[in-house]
């Protein structure tokens, strides 16, 4: 028992360090703080009891065998957190097509003083050897091991109660898995993540036709009219949307050593003859899914999931996505080139439910060692080989393309770094310039060759950035690199990812500075297609709608106004920074914006999508009739 209690204790304050280090959980007042010190106790307890069950000298291995299995989940979770600043699931562990392109990031996310978190193993360990030839071959009578699992149990249900007077509803309206952690631990969490995993899988079997109507009768009520002077300008122009990886908002008309970091995107923002309208209020709205979500939200107004990503979990579902309507309805071939497998994030699947006509994945090009870097074909040869396959495109089409060389840990040649690294001394931070600058050079030189092919003119042509590039594990370098201090409320401004388009035939408004997100851009192009968005489930707004809804909710609960933000449970004056109270309306907003987070996960774990037609003409997508992969190469 004596070398039980050592164990228990050694991991409970091995926990909360890594809890008080490592994390960021927005601790606010001395219950959470009690509570973050408190939770790890009842895991220790139970987890570790567990091992007394076990015969003479076993219990010993079975302890430690336990503790590291308790560590490793730990620390697998530190590495995780520090670019995802979320927490490993259920969901994100089926994603197992994208590990393989993990190594590098995983490999640049380990630090030295990590293995300090080894040494209450190593201690156990010589304890065991030294003490476990006193210890009785006999088995524990029963009554110790159950009187430590029930206490474990006792210190969890006042772990919850105080849980749950600061905050209430905790495991029943939370979106956001910081506030598990931060409440009931990383173990309990996980408890909950399984549990929470299950009953997602059932709610397909348990819903029916009548749960679409509650979603449907929201998105009818929030559709924001046309402007008459944008609807249908861009009918029967070809579509080019040119995702950028990781790319924040902060880059734009940003100097590093005297030098623009993105002198090519920096002209087209400020362009006097206004080509491209520049929505510098724009933010991703990803979760745990990353690209995958920004794809999953700008094809189909749908939020990405809390937990893991749609692509994967829900790479069966019917969808009635963008590419699939404007096939439909005016006849677009619709493609998404991208220099990684078809594989991963499960595209190969789910763009055949979205009605995607041909994915040009790396079997289209070459994937030469010179030219392959990180998670796959560099920025500028991916959209040098790319023009003739969009050359060979039946016009109109929708054409996808996905650049990876500004993707962490932002690795970069030398002969292809041509801006010197920032120098706060964070390689993740200093190196991001460089990728970045690489990535603006490559679509400059894409534009000349959009030209040269005669396929720039007659083109609708958006650009946009998927999430942040740097997390808030970064804080302390970012804060150098923007010149003041990163606060929640400018972290959560910082969310800003560039958003671009122009429409051949129409003036571009310059800078537009309306609150907007990834959920909103599927309505508008629809708009300016022609095509009435009203008839589909969607829960953005037109952006040049003079009705549009200029709130933005984020995938954990928080949104952004243009006067006010709510971030993590606390509201923010935009202008000042300062914390306010909440006003009756601020706070039917909230509940607006849970509500339609919710509504989305109910549309996505219920598939509900099946039991939707948007209007007579509809077609369910024929999903078996696509086939991926280049025949040349044998696929």
């Amino acid at each position: 028992m004596g070398f039980f209690t050592i164990t228990v204790v050694l991991f409970w304050i091995k926990t909360f360090i890594i809890y008080s280090t490592e994390f960021d959980l927005g601790i606010s007042n001395g219950i959470q703080e009690f509570l973050l010190f408190f939770n790890p106790l009842s895991s220790g307890l139970i987890f570790l009891g567990l091992a007394l069950f076990a015969k003479g000298r076993r219990m010993g291995i079975w302890i430690i065998i336990i503790d590291f299995i308790l560590s490793f989940i730990l620390y697998a979770n530190v590495v995780y957190y520090r670019f995802n600043s979320d927490f490993i699931t259920i969901p994100t562990l089926m994603q197992t097509s994208n590990f393989r392109s993990l190594g590098g990031s995983i490999a640049d996310l380990i630090e030295i003083y990590d293995v300090l978190y080894l040494l209450d193993l190593i201690v156990i360990i010589v304890l065991y050897v030294i003490l476990r030839k006193n210890w009785s071959e006999e088995r524990m009578k029963y009554r110790k091991p159950l009187f430590v699992l029930i206490t474990g149990v006792i210190v969890f249900a006042v772990n919850l109660s105080l849980a749950e007077i600061d905050r209430p509803q905790l495991l029943s309206r939370t979106f956001d898995n910081k506030y598990v952690v931060k409440y009931l631990g990383i173990y309990n969490f996980i408890i909950h993540d399984i549990i929470q995993s299950g009953e997602t899988s059932t709610k397909r079997l348990a819903v029916d036709e009548n749960d679409i109507t509650r979603v449907e009768s929201y998105t009818k009520n929030k559709y924001a009219e046309p402007n008459p002077a944008y609807f249908g300008s861009a009918k029967g122009k070809n579509v080019i949307k040119i995702h950028l990886e990781s790319f924040q908002s902060f880059l734009i008309d940003y100097e590093l050593h005297g030098e623009e970091v993105t002198p090519f995107l920096n002209s087209l923002v400020n362009d006097s003859r206004h080509e491209f309208t520049y929505f510098d209020n724009f933010f991703h709205q990803t979760g745990q899914g990353k690209t995958a979500d920004s794809e999953l939200t700008m094809d189909n107004s749908l939020y990405g999931l809390p937990e893991g990503a749609a692509f994967v979990t829900k790479g069966n579902n019917t969808y009635q996505s963008l590419p699939a309507i404007m096939n439909q309805q005016q006849g677009y071939t619709t493609a998404v080139f991208h220099g990684d497998d078809k594989s991963f994030w499960n595209r190969e699947v789910i763009y055949k439910r979205f009605g995607i006509d041909k994915f040009y994945d790396a079997s289209y090009y070459d994937m030469n060692e010179e030219d392959v870097i990180n998670y796959g074909l560099k920025d500028k040869p991916f959209f040098k080989e790319s023009i003739p396959l969009l050359e060979d495109l039946k016009q109109p089409f929708y054409a996808h393309l996905i650049t990876l060389t500004n993707h962490h840990p932002y690795l970069i040649d030398s002969k292809d770094a041509t801006i010197e690294p920032a120098e706060t001394g964070d390689n993740s931070v200093d190196t991001y310039f460089q990728t970045a600058r690489y990535l603006d050079e490559s679509l400059e030189q894409f534009f000349t060759d959009l030209k040269a092919a005669d396929l720039y003119e007659d083109s609708v042509i958006m650009i946009y950035g998927d999430h942040y590039g740097i997390s808030d594990n970064h804080n302390k370098a970012m804060s150098e690199i923007i010149g003041e201090e990163i606060t929640p409320l400018k972290n959560a401004h910082l969310q800003r990812v560039p958003f671009l388009i122009r429409i051949p035939g129409m003036e571009g408004q310059g800078t537009n500075h309306e609150f907007a997100g990834q959920i909103d851009v599927m309505p508008t192009l629809l708009h300016l297609l022609g095509i009435p968005a009203q008839d589909y489930i969607q829960f953005g707004t037109d952006l040049f709608s003079e009705q549009h809804k200029d709130f933005v909710s984020f995938r954990n609960g928080s949104f952004i106004t243009k006067e006010y933000s709510y971030i993590n449970g606390v509201y923010y004056n935009n202008e000042t920074g300062e914390e306010i109270e909440p006003t009756k309306n601020m706070e039917k907003q909230k509940e607006q914006a849970l509500y339609e987070l919710k509504l989305s996960d109910e549309l996505l774990n219920g598939d509900l999508l099946r039991f939707y037609t948007p209007n007579e003409d509809w077609k369910p997508v024929e999903y078996e009739a696509y086939q991926y992969g280049n025949p040349q190469n044998g696929e």
